[in-house]
């Protein structure tokens, strides 16, 4: 069984910053942040595979995906956060379906998630 760990979240003013780190003890070239929002579908943050980072519309700018290989971590640094940022975020890993790369189906490992409070 492989077990995404996500740690970083909180609660913070709007226009302020959070890291969020992702431990994903498998070997792979497809991870990926997602948000789920109150009432809402979870939907893709940011990606990093071998072919770049992606990022959605609504954080392009002010969000970096990040990984660090050797410590086989994940991070997310949200910048200049919003109260529409708030959610609880998960990583994901391993892409085992065709998609794209905001579709959470593509993905086989998830983390259990760390909430994000943004308040204004």
């Amino acid at each position: 069984q492989v077990q995404l760990t996500e740690s970083g979240g909180g609660s913070v003013q709007a226009g302020g910053s959070l890291r969020l780190s992702c431990l994903i003890p498998i070997s792979t070239t497809s991870v990926a942040w997602f948000r789920q929002p109150p009432g809402k579908e979870r939907e893709g943050v940011a990606a990093s595979y071998s072919s770049g980072q992606y990022y959605s519309d609504s954080v392009k700018g002010r969000f970096t995906v990040s990984r660090d290989i050797g410590e086989n971590k994940l991070y997310l640094q949200m910048n200049d956060l919003k109260s529409e940022d708030t959610a609880m975020y998960y990583c994901a890993a391993y892409r085992h379906k065709p998609g794209t790369w905001y579709e959470p189906s593509v993905y086989q490992y998830w983390g259990q998630g760390t909430q994000v409070t943004v308040s204004s």
